[in-house]
């Protein structure tokens, strides 16, 4: 009896966290539980992510219908439009550790102040990128590799993604403000409004819906965008109208260059940091699309959209390791802020592991639902297998990635990925894929092996400890 009695004490406590961690309410992540503090937060930014997920799988669901032409067009775009929001998760990461560490330091004025110069930054740096992206959309897609039958069927449709950039720049921006303040609920919400959205919206908008003609892949990019926007202006609403610890305000616009010279010192090695990531998937998707050619370029895309289907997850744990960073360096407590990090890396990896066997088992009835192409399909699998191969790494490294920038040390994460991504990865790849004519299965080794040499470095640099020593 008394077993059962503490086993019913335990569940109960358990759905009573989740419960906590869903109702969006202000907390003190700088004290009490540590296991507690990383489920309030990684709960929310986990169902944020899986949200993310979801969309990116539906996308691609019915995009792939529309032929490999149309799946080449949107894989190609969206290895290009990683620069948008490379650029937006470098401004991201640059709020999350600002105000993390404000709200540590009780400093709610500080916060607010941070959170407004970071949207005006991100708003004059899109419109810089935006504008050529839009004129020059076909010139890109042929640079990339796009058969001339997938530029004339998707240079409306990049150039709509392209025009969208502020969008997706205040998307992933101001749920880093919403992160940093600890208020992962709000972020959860605002992006699962506009996935919702886009869900919603994709088959209705590709093909046709009562008197709403079909769009095809024009139809595509305008649900993504429309999605987008919504969960903007949602998030606005909130950060102008709300309850939460940052409150954005008119009179916070002008610019505070000691501010935005911080939040620049943070942001552009977290910018870079996530283009030369992005930048290096460019490289991979043209090579194989160089070496396999429609099929291969099509399953490879495919593949990597449902490899991130099981990433984004993670990556949402791992978000809650730049939070407890921040706001426990901001507070004092450097131990506090390693003992978070550790503890969720040891989270994230069991959950990838357990990933990495669903697609070892199952990766051909999940490849059956987004392609009929024997060779598109078999390219599929092979990605999500061997690429998976490297889970288990990849789940402690991007915790560790998180942390250190969650702590403003974006510079350390952003040497790894230069070392890891275009001295390894790429040229590993082309070594593989061109001198040994191993073709794109030469890219897909590549990744893993090369995923798993940076979490290992990252994991003992982190021990080094020197980025609890960081001024923001």
């Amino acid at each position: 009896m008394s077993t059962n009695k503490s086993a019913a004490i335990k569940l109960s406590n358990i759905f009573s966290v989740i419960k906590e961690s869903l109702n969006g309410e202000g907390q003190d992540y700088t004290s009490g539980s540590m296991r507690k503090a990383i489920i309030l937060l990684a709960i929310p930014m986990m169902l944020e992510m899986i949200m993310e997920s979801v969309f990116a799988v539906v996308d691609i669901y019915f995009v792939s219908h529309l032929g490999k032409h149309a799946t080449q067009v949107v894989g190609l775009t969206e290895s290009v439009i990683t620069i948008v929001y490379s650029i937006a998760m470098g401004m991201s990461m640059a709020a999350t550790a600002m105000v993390a560490r404000r709200v540590g330091e009780k400093d709610a004025e500080g916060a607010k102040k941070a959170a407004t110069q970071s949207i005006v930054v991100s708003v004059l740096l899109t419109v810089i990128i935006t504008i050529p992206g839009f004129i020059f959309a076909p010139q890109i897609l042929k640079f990339m590799g796009a058969e001339t039958a997938a530029i004339e069927m998707g240079t409306s449709y990049a150039r709509i993604i392209m025009g969208s950039s502020l969008a997706i720049m205040l998307l992933f921006l101001i749920n880093g403000i919403f992160r940093g303040a600890g208020d992962a609920m709000m972020a959860m919400k605002s992006l699962w409004l506009a996935n919702i959205c886009n869900i919603i919206l994709c088959p209705v908008l590709i093909r046709g819906f009562g008197p709403i003609p079909a769009m095809g892949l024009m139809g595509a990019a305008i649900a993504t965008t429309i999605g987008r926007s919504i969960g903007v202006l949602y998030q606005l609403y909130h950060l102008f109208n709300g309850k939460g610890i940052v409150k954005l305000a008119l009179d916070k616009i002008s610019p505070d260059w000691n501010v935005i010279r911080s939040l620049l010192n943070v942001a552009w090695p977290a910018a870079l940091q996530f283009l030369i990531g992005s930048g290096s998937w460019i490289v991979l998707a043209k090579l194989v699309a160089d070496t396999g050619h429609s099929e291969a370029s099509a399953g490879y895309l495919i593949g990597i959209r449902i490899v991130l289907f099981f990433i984004l997850p993670a990556w949402g744990m791992s978000n809650a390791a730049a939070t407890l960073v921040g706001q426990n360096l901001g507070a004092g407590q450097p131990l506090r802020a390693e003992q978070s990090v550790m503890r969720t890396a040891k989270y994230n990896a069991i959950f990838m592991a357990s990933m990495s066997l669903i697609f070892l088992f199952f990766a051909p009835w999940i490849i059956s639902f987004f392609t009929k192409e024997p060779a598109v399909a078999t390219y599929a699998i092979n990605t999500v297998r061997i690429v998976s191969a490297g889970f288990l790494f990849y789940g402690v490294g991007m915790v560790m990635a998180n942390a250190f920038n969650g702590a403003g040390d974006t510079k350390t994460p952003t040497m790894i990925n230069f070392v890891g991504f275009w001295l390894f990865q790429i040229p590993f790849a082309w070594l593989m894929a061109k001198t040994f004519n191993w073709g794109p299965y030469g890219v897909f080794w590549a990744i893993p092996i090369a995923e798993t040499a940076m979490s290992i470095a990252a994991y003992i640099v982190f021990k080094k400890g020197k980025w609890k020593l960081k001024q923001i």
